[in-house]
C-alpha cells in the first residue's frame, strides 16, 4: 500500500491535486497547485518518512502559506492512515 500511495503522490497532476484539495476543503489556487506539483516532482517523496514529508510541507508553506501547508500535511497524514 505504501508504494501505491507514494507513487500516486509523486506522480500527481495539477488537476488531481486541485480535486484532492477541493474534496478536503483545502484552498489552493491553480498557480499554487502548479508550484506544489513542481516541488513534488523535483525529488521523489516518501510521505511515510517524517523528514521527507516535513521537508515537502515546508516547501509548500513557502509557496502557499503556513495554514495551507498544515492542511496539506493533515491530508497526507490521512492518506498514510488509510
Amino acid at each position: 500500500m505504501k508504494i501505491i500511495v507514494n507513487k500516486k503522490i509523486n506522480n500527481i497532476s495539477v488537476d488531481e491535486l486541485l480535486k484532492l484539495c477541493h474534496e478536503h476543503q483545502i484552498t489552493v489556487t491553480y498557480q499554487q497547485a502548479q508550484q506544489a506539483v513542481q516541488v513534488i516532482k523535483q525529488k521523489k517523496v516518501d510521505i511515510y518518512d517524517d523528514h521527507d514529508r516535513l521537508e515537502l510541507i515546508n516547501k509548500i508553506a513557502y509557496i502557499t502559506n503556513p495554514t495551507t501547508a498544515e492542511q496539506v500535511n493533515g491530508l497526507l497524514l490521512k492518506l498514510i492512515k488509510k
